[in-house]
């Protein structure tokens, strides 16, 4: 009995002596490659293929077209006709150049967003969507507000031209900070760089505010040269008749009236 315990004993210590080594290692064989196999899958989780790097590059310049130039200069054409005559060819020609352009805004913009839905995750967890979701509302509802534009002389004129500047206003300041944010986007999911791609887009959005700004200016400044002396002195046509008018009220000077002016008189 003693042999038989002592036999049982040393088959168990030798089971654990060998077969627990070659367990430890299939365990750690195994560790490691579900290990591999979850890293794998993490990188191709980051790894954006051709197709979907193309689509979100395009997606990019249709926004930046319409949001981060052709709105913006649609406002300082409006701005630039508000120098021009009412009803005049110039103010006419603005006003329609104004119009196209902030059509092909539209068209570009609403290209955009279809793109993003159907090809794109929209989650809506980052502030580049949601501003994006907001933009596209924000847009139709000024299209829908540019059609209903009242006439000139109607009592809703004004309240309209506030809602259209102020929205318009809006979509160009959110429009351009939109861009900046979807560069970003573009940097953290392809993790190439767009240094360039913002530093070009800056300089854009320079000039166009300078320009905003400058041609507010440029008639002001124009006269700054030009002194009261240099200047012609000419009288309309009905400043005529309203000076003869006033020489023919003036009273006649004082003095001795003799007979031969009262003659001819």
């Amino acid at each position: 009995m003693q042999n038989f315990h002592n036999c049982v004993t040393f088959y168990v210590s030798a089971y654990y002596l060998i077969l627990l080594p070659l367990v430890g290692c299939s365990f750690h064989e195994d560790m490691n490659h579900f290990s591999s196999h979850k890293s794998n899958i993490t990188d191709n989780f980051h790894k954006l293929s051709p197709q979907m790097t193309s689509d979100i590059t395009i997606h990019g310049i249709l926004l930046w077209t319409s949001l981060g130039f052709l709105f913006p200069v649609g406002i300082l054409i409006i701005r630039m006709s508000s120098r021009e005559e009412p009803g005049s060819a110039r103010f006419k020609a603005f006003f329609y150049v104004h119009v196209i352009l902030q059509i092909l805004s539209v068209l570009l913009a609403t290209a955009g967003a279809v793109m993003s839905i159907k090809k794109f995750e929209n989650s809506f967890d980052n502030s580049h969507q949601r501003l994006g979701l907001a933009l596209y509302v924000v847009i139709w509802v000024q299209v829908f507000i540019g059609f209903f534009r009242p006439k000139r002389g109607k009592k809703e004129r004004g309240v309209w031209y506030m809602l259209h500047w102020i929205l318009g206003t809006i979509i160009s300041l959110v429009g351009i900070i939109n861009v900046y944010t979807g560069l970003n986007a573009y940097n953290r999911k392809t993790s190439r760089s767009t240094t360039l791609w913002t530093i070009l887009f800056t300089a854009e959005v320079s000039f166009i505010a300078f320009f905003y700004l400058f041609q507010d200016k440029w008639e002001y400044m124009q006269k700054q040269g030009v002194t009261l002396g240099d200047l012609p002195i000419t009288l309309s046509n009905q400043e005529i008749p309203e000076r003869f008018n006033q020489k023919e009220m003036l009273p006649e000077p004082c003095g001795k009236r003799n007979a031969l002016m009262n003659l001819f008189d």
